[in-house]
Protein backbone atom coordinates (compact mmCIF):
# COMPACT_ATOMS: atom_id res chain seq x y z
CA UNK A 1 0.00 0.00 0.00
CA UNK A 2 2.57 2.14 0.91
CA UNK A 3 4.55 2.02 -1.95
CA UNK A 4 1.57 2.90 -4.47
CA UNK A 5 0.59 5.84 -2.12
CA UNK A 6 4.10 7.21 -2.52
CA UNK A 7 4.09 6.81 -6.56
CA UNK A 8 0.71 8.51 -6.26
CA UNK A 9 2.60 10.76 -4.47
CA UNK A 10 4.86 11.50 -6.83
CA UNK A 11 2.81 11.67 -9.91
CA UNK A 12 1.00 14.48 -8.87
CA UNK A 13 3.66 16.12 -7.17
CA UNK A 14 5.68 16.32 -11.02
CA UNK A 15 2.53 19.06 -12.10
CA UNK A 16 3.74 21.56 -9.21
CA UNK A 17 5.93 23.39 -11.01
CA UNK A 18 3.98 24.12 -13.78
CA UNK A 19 0.59 25.20 -12.09
CA UNK A 20 3.17 27.64 -10.04
CA UNK A 21 4.13 28.99 -12.93
CA UNK A 22 1.02 29.10 -15.15
CA UNK A 23 -0.49 30.95 -11.81
CA UNK A 24 2.14 33.96 -12.67
CA UNK A 25 1.63 34.86 -9.11
CA UNK A 26 4.50 35.94 -6.56
CA UNK A 27 6.06 33.11 -4.93
CA UNK A 28 4.84 33.96 -1.45
CA UNK A 29 1.84 34.60 -2.54
CA UNK A 30 1.57 31.37 -4.38
CA UNK A 31 2.83 29.51 -1.28
CA UNK A 32 0.23 31.24 1.13
CA UNK A 33 -2.70 30.61 -0.73
CA UNK A 34 -1.43 26.73 -1.02
CA UNK A 35 -1.44 26.65 2.47
CA UNK A 36 -4.74 28.42 2.99
CA UNK A 37 -6.35 26.27 0.62
CA UNK A 38 -4.81 23.10 1.45
CA UNK A 39 -5.99 23.75 5.81
CA UNK A 40 -9.65 23.52 3.88
CA UNK A 41 -8.99 20.92 2.56
CA UNK A 42 -7.23 18.71 4.95
CA UNK A 43 -9.97 20.07 7.34
CA UNK A 44 -12.59 18.57 5.84
CA UNK A 45 -10.95 15.41 4.97
CA UNK A 46 -10.80 15.09 8.55
CA UNK A 47 -14.06 16.13 9.51
CA UNK A 48 -15.36 13.13 7.79
CA UNK A 49 -13.08 10.54 8.40
CA UNK A 50 -13.22 8.22 11.19
CA UNK A 51 -10.17 10.04 12.76
CA UNK A 52 -11.12 13.19 13.97
CA UNK A 53 -8.87 15.44 15.53
CA UNK A 54 -7.81 15.21 19.01
CA UNK A 55 -5.81 16.53 21.93
CA UNK A 56 -1.94 16.92 20.51
CA UNK A 57 0.86 16.61 23.38
CA UNK A 58 3.22 19.54 23.18
CA UNK A 59 5.90 18.02 22.40
CA UNK A 60 4.33 16.08 19.09
CA UNK A 61 2.42 19.53 18.50
CA UNK A 62 5.81 21.06 18.19
CA UNK A 63 7.44 18.72 16.03
CA UNK A 64 4.70 18.90 13.57
CA UNK A 65 5.23 22.73 13.70
CA UNK A 66 9.03 22.56 13.28
CA UNK A 67 8.42 20.15 9.98
CA UNK A 68 6.20 22.85 9.07
CA UNK A 69 8.63 25.57 8.95
CA UNK A 70 10.82 23.23 6.90
CA UNK A 71 8.15 22.34 4.63
CA UNK A 72 7.10 26.08 3.91
CA UNK A 73 10.84 26.91 3.52
CA UNK A 74 11.53 24.19 0.90
CA UNK A 75 8.53 25.20 -1.18
CA UNK A 76 9.97 29.09 -1.31
CA UNK A 77 12.89 28.32 -1.78
CA UNK A 78 12.25 25.34 -4.97
CA UNK A 79 9.22 28.25 -6.41
CA UNK A 80 11.83 30.76 -6.22
CA UNK A 81 14.58 28.52 -8.12
CA UNK A 82 11.90 28.20 -11.10
CA UNK A 83 12.69 32.21 -12.06
CA UNK A 84 16.30 31.45 -12.09
CA UNK A 85 16.93 28.12 -13.67
CA UNK A 86 13.84 26.18 -15.76
CA UNK A 87 11.52 24.16 -14.27
CA UNK A 88 13.54 20.79 -15.00
CA UNK A 89 16.66 21.72 -13.97
CA UNK A 90 15.49 23.34 -10.55
CA UNK A 91 13.85 19.83 -10.13
CA UNK A 92 16.88 17.74 -10.42
CA UNK A 93 18.93 19.45 -8.37
CA UNK A 94 16.05 19.26 -6.14
CA UNK A 95 16.21 15.58 -6.19
CA UNK A 96 19.06 15.45 -4.30
CA UNK A 97 16.92 15.00 -1.47
CA UNK A 98 16.50 11.18 -1.62
CA UNK A 99 20.67 11.15 -0.94
CA UNK A 100 20.20 13.78 1.97
CA UNK A 101 17.22 11.70 3.04
CA UNK A 102 19.04 8.51 2.92
CA UNK A 103 22.39 10.21 4.75
CA UNK A 104 20.17 11.70 7.43
CA UNK A 105 18.58 8.49 8.51
CA UNK A 106 21.49 6.78 8.21
CA UNK A 107 22.96 9.76 11.19
CA UNK A 108 19.55 8.24 13.16
CA UNK A 109 20.84 4.39 13.06
CA UNK A 110 18.70 2.91 10.06
CA UNK A 111 21.02 0.53 7.91
CA UNK A 112 21.31 1.27 4.02
CA UNK A 113 23.05 -1.56 2.26
CA UNK A 114 25.40 -1.40 -1.01
CA UNK A 115 22.59 -2.33 -3.38
CA UNK A 116 20.76 0.22 -2.39
CA UNK A 117 22.84 2.98 -3.19
CA UNK A 118 23.54 1.39 -6.15
CA UNK A 119 20.60 1.84 -7.32
CA UNK A 120 20.06 5.86 -6.11
CA UNK A 121 22.94 6.47 -7.82
CA UNK A 122 21.80 4.63 -11.02
CA UNK A 123 18.12 6.53 -10.68
CA UNK A 124 19.85 10.11 -10.18
CA UNK A 125 22.30 9.98 -12.74
CA UNK A 126 19.47 9.04 -15.27
CA UNK A 127 18.19 12.53 -13.68
CA UNK A 128 21.57 14.07 -14.83
CA UNK A 129 21.62 12.66 -18.10
CA UNK A 130 17.70 14.37 -18.69
CA UNK A 131 19.06 17.63 -18.01
CA UNK A 132 22.69 17.24 -19.55
CA UNK A 133 22.02 19.61 -22.28
CA UNK A 134 21.10 22.82 -19.67
CA UNK A 135 23.45 21.35 -17.01
CA UNK A 136 25.94 23.08 -20.27
CA UNK A 137 24.73 26.20 -20.53
CA UNK A 138 24.27 28.36 -17.27
CA UNK A 139 22.92 31.44 -17.23
CA UNK A 140 23.27 34.34 -15.58
CA UNK A 141 21.11 33.20 -12.85
CA UNK A 142 22.35 29.75 -12.42
CA UNK A 143 24.28 29.62 -9.34
CA UNK A 144 21.68 31.48 -7.18
CA UNK A 145 18.67 28.95 -8.97
CA UNK A 146 21.08 25.85 -8.11
CA UNK A 147 21.49 26.86 -4.44
CA UNK A 148 17.74 27.77 -3.70
CA UNK A 149 16.88 24.02 -5.00
CA UNK A 150 19.55 22.68 -3.29
CA UNK A 151 18.31 24.20 -0.57
CA UNK A 152 14.95 23.62 -1.05
CA UNK A 153 16.37 19.71 -1.25
CA UNK A 154 17.53 20.11 1.96
CA UNK A 155 14.76 21.29 4.01
CA UNK A 156 12.23 18.88 2.40
CA UNK A 157 14.50 15.54 3.71
CA UNK A 158 14.22 17.62 7.27
CA UNK A 159 10.12 17.70 6.14
CA UNK A 160 10.01 14.01 6.02
CA UNK A 161 12.22 12.61 8.65
CA UNK A 162 9.87 14.74 10.84
CA UNK A 163 7.29 13.00 9.09
CA UNK A 164 8.66 9.49 10.03
CA UNK A 165 9.27 10.29 13.59
CA UNK A 166 5.21 11.17 13.98
CA UNK A 167 3.86 7.51 13.62
CA UNK A 168 1.54 8.41 16.29
CA UNK A 169 -0.58 10.75 13.93
CA UNK A 170 -2.08 10.53 11.07
CA UNK A 171 -0.75 11.24 7.90
CA UNK A 172 -3.82 14.45 7.17
CA UNK A 173 -3.45 15.59 10.98
CA UNK A 174 0.37 16.07 10.66
CA UNK A 175 -0.28 18.10 6.73
CA UNK A 176 -3.02 19.87 8.40
CA UNK A 177 -0.34 21.30 11.49
CA UNK A 178 2.13 21.91 8.68
CA UNK A 179 -0.54 23.92 6.57
CA UNK A 180 -1.63 25.75 9.18
CA UNK A 181 1.77 26.80 10.58
CA UNK A 182 2.80 27.88 6.76
CA UNK A 183 -0.46 30.19 7.11
CA UNK A 184 1.09 31.55 10.34
CA UNK A 185 4.35 31.95 8.59
CA UNK A 186 3.26 33.85 5.56
CA UNK A 187 0.18 35.91 6.39
CA UNK A 188 2.09 39.30 7.44
CA UNK A 189 4.38 38.69 4.30
CA UNK A 190 1.53 38.24 1.21
CA UNK A 191 -0.66 39.86 -0.87
CA UNK A 192 -4.12 38.88 0.52
CA UNK A 193 -6.05 40.21 -2.37
CA UNK A 194 -7.62 37.11 -4.54
CA UNK A 195 -5.55 36.18 -7.35
CA UNK A 196 -7.21 38.87 -10.07
CA UNK A 197 -8.30 36.31 -13.05
CA UNK A 198 -10.37 33.14 -13.28
CA UNK A 199 -7.70 30.95 -14.06
CA UNK A 200 -4.89 31.94 -11.67
CA UNK A 201 -7.36 30.86 -9.19
CA UNK A 202 -7.78 27.23 -11.16
CA UNK A 203 -4.08 27.33 -10.56
CA UNK A 204 -3.76 28.07 -6.84
CA UNK A 205 -7.06 25.89 -5.98
CA UNK A 206 -5.46 23.27 -7.64
CA UNK A 207 -2.40 23.18 -6.20
CA UNK A 208 -4.44 23.31 -2.95
CA UNK A 209 -6.65 20.73 -2.88
CA UNK A 210 -5.22 18.22 -5.66
CA UNK A 211 -1.20 19.01 -4.76
CA UNK A 212 -1.47 19.83 -0.99
CA UNK A 213 -4.93 18.10 0.46
CA UNK A 214 -4.47 15.13 -1.04
CA UNK A 215 -1.20 14.77 -2.23
CA UNK A 216 0.47 15.27 1.58
CA UNK A 217 -1.80 12.83 2.83
CA UNK A 218 -0.63 10.12 0.27
CA UNK A 219 2.82 10.98 0.72
CA UNK A 220 3.07 11.11 4.68
CA UNK A 221 0.78 7.78 4.92
CA UNK A 222 3.81 6.45 2.71
CA UNK A 223 6.77 8.13 4.32
CA UNK A 224 5.07 6.37 7.61
CA UNK A 225 5.05 2.75 6.35
CA UNK A 226 8.37 2.47 3.69
CA UNK A 227 11.79 2.09 4.28
CA UNK A 228 14.35 5.25 3.84
CA UNK A 229 15.39 3.46 0.58
CA UNK A 230 12.32 3.35 -1.09
CA UNK A 231 11.24 6.46 -0.30
CA UNK A 232 14.20 7.68 -1.89
CA UNK A 233 14.02 5.43 -5.22
CA UNK A 234 9.99 6.03 -5.59
CA UNK A 235 10.90 10.07 -5.35
CA UNK A 236 12.50 9.94 -8.50
CA UNK A 237 8.96 9.47 -10.28
CA UNK A 238 8.52 13.50 -9.41
CA UNK A 239 11.60 14.69 -11.91
CA UNK A 240 10.19 12.14 -14.80
CA UNK A 241 6.85 13.50 -14.31
CA UNK A 242 8.29 17.26 -14.20
CA UNK A 243 10.64 16.96 -17.36
CA UNK A 244 7.50 15.36 -19.50
CA UNK A 245 5.09 18.47 -18.29
CA UNK A 246 8.26 20.93 -19.05
CA UNK A 247 8.31 19.10 -22.51
CA UNK A 248 4.52 19.44 -23.03
CA UNK A 249 3.63 22.91 -22.05
CA UNK A 250 6.74 24.69 -22.34
CA UNK A 251 8.24 23.26 -25.57
CA UNK A 252 11.25 22.07 -23.88
CA UNK A 253 12.25 19.19 -25.90
CA UNK A 254 14.21 15.86 -25.19
CA UNK A 255 17.02 14.31 -26.67
CA UNK A 256 18.21 10.56 -27.17
CA UNK A 257 20.13 11.10 -24.19
CA UNK A 258 17.73 12.20 -22.21
CA UNK A 259 15.31 9.94 -22.81
CA UNK A 260 17.87 7.29 -21.57
CA UNK A 261 18.35 9.28 -18.55
CA UNK A 262 14.28 8.81 -18.03
CA UNK A 263 14.83 4.81 -18.49
CA UNK A 264 17.20 4.68 -15.79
Amino acid sequence: EGAWQMSLAMLISGSIGAFVLLSGMAVIDVVFWRCLIGAFTLFLFIRFSKQPLRRIPRTILLLAIAGGVALVINWLLLFAAYSRISMGLATVVYNTQPFMLVLMSMLLGERVTLTKWGWLLLAFSGVVLLLLSELRHPNAQWLSGMAMALGAAFFYALTAMVARRLRQLPPQHIALIQVLTGVVMLLPLAHISAPAQPFSWAMVLTLGILHTGVMYQLLYSAIQKLPTPLIGSLSFIYPLVAIVIDNLLFGHSLSLVQMTGGVL
